[in-house]
This record gives C-alpha cells, sequence and structure tokens, in this order.
C-alpha cells in the first residue's frame, strides 16, 4: 500500500534535479541591511559640465555674453584697476560659496562674509552665485540679489563676472576697500 506521504520514485527524481544547484548555508541568519547607493553629485557635475563648457568658448565668446555678466565699478576706481580685475589678475583671497541658500541665507551669509574679509583687510575675494541650473525656471536669482547688494556695499569698490575658471558668470571677483 502506498502512503500520501511517500514519494514516488519520479518525484524524488524531480526534486533532486531541482536541487541540484542548492548549496548549504553557513549560518541561518539573514542580513536585512541592503547596501546604500553611492552617492552621486548630480548637480555639482552640471555646474562643472556648465563652467567647462564656458571654458572652451574662449575669451571672445564671454564677450558676446554681456547681457549676462556683472559689472559695477566706483567712479573713483582707475581703468587699470577694472582691467585687472576682469582678467582674473587681482589675487583672490578668500571664496564664499552660495550655492544652496535661499536669498535671505545668502544676504546674511555676504554680509557676514565682506564684513570678515574687510576686517582681514583683504583686497579680493570670490563669490560663488551660480547660474541657476537648480532653481525654478533655472533662473539666476542669487545672481540678481548680490547685484544689488554689492552696489548698496560701501566696502565694495568694484566687481565682475569671474574668469571661466573661476566660475564664469556664475561667480564675481570683488574688489574691497582695504580700511587704514
Amino acid at each position: 500500500m502506498n502512503d500520501e506521504n511517500d514519494l514516488s520514485s519520479k518525484d524524488a527524481e524531480l526534486f533532486r534535479e531541482a536541487m541540484s544547484d542548492v548549496r548549504v548555508l553557513k549560518h541561518d541568519r539573514v542580513s536585512l541591511r541592503r547596501t546604500p547607493p553611492t552617492a552621486e553629485p548630480h548637480f555639482t557635475r552640471k555646474d562643472e559640465a556648465a563652467a567647462l563648457r564656458e571654458s572652451l568658448l574662449g575669451p571672445t565668446d564671454i564677450e558676446l555674453e554681456s547681457g549676462e555678466e556683472l559689472f559695477f565699478a566706483r567712479p573713483e576706481i582707475r581703468r587699470t584697476a577694472l582691467r585687472k580685475l576682469r582678467r582674473g589678475q587681482y589675487v583672490v583671497e578668500d571664496v564664499l560659496d552660495l550655492h544652496g541658500l535661499n536669498r535671505h541665507q545668502a544676504r546674511q551669509a555676504v554680509n557676514e562674509f565682506l564684513h570678515e574679509a574687510c576686517t582681514a583687510r583683504m583686497g579680493c575675494v570670490r563669490i560663488i552665485h551660480g547660474k541657476g541650473l537648480r532653481s525654478p525656471q533655472q533662473r539666476a536669482i542669487l545672481k540678481h540679489k548680490l547685484n544689488t547688494w554689492l552696489t548698496h556695499c560701501e566696502a565694495v569698490l568694484a566687481f565682475c563676472s569671474a574668469r571661466p575658471h573661476d566660475g564664469g558668470t556664475g561667480a564675481v571677483y570683488v574688489l574691497l576697500k582695504r580700511r587704514s
């Protein structure tokens, strides 16, 4: 008499075939932790790619983008100083990066940065405001705000968009008054 629990030789053979590539576990614990995905700086890559594209255009193409460039100079500033600033020939003594800040945080950061730079008697600094790649409609909101803030700051003698390798139209060189 065959018991229902008994396997037929055919069933046993099918079972052994299905289990042929199964291996014995060394432990009975299961790891529930998933390895986190590697962090990829998407926006940093976009910013770097944009700066690279701009740097490859060369100086003549920069002049064609005059609507995007920032430029301001107080009347007492000499042309030679302005030329030197636009060419990036001043030593940049400190840098402020506004990426990731909203306009209120950015204004506070700019005010503190300029105060510290003037206190330390720095002559030239760079402020990275970005090109608006992360903002809604890809508008450079901080760029336009920074233009206003720097123009109204008495410590600022002049500022202009940076050279391509320093951020291009996504950054400015700022020439400061040296306190005596």
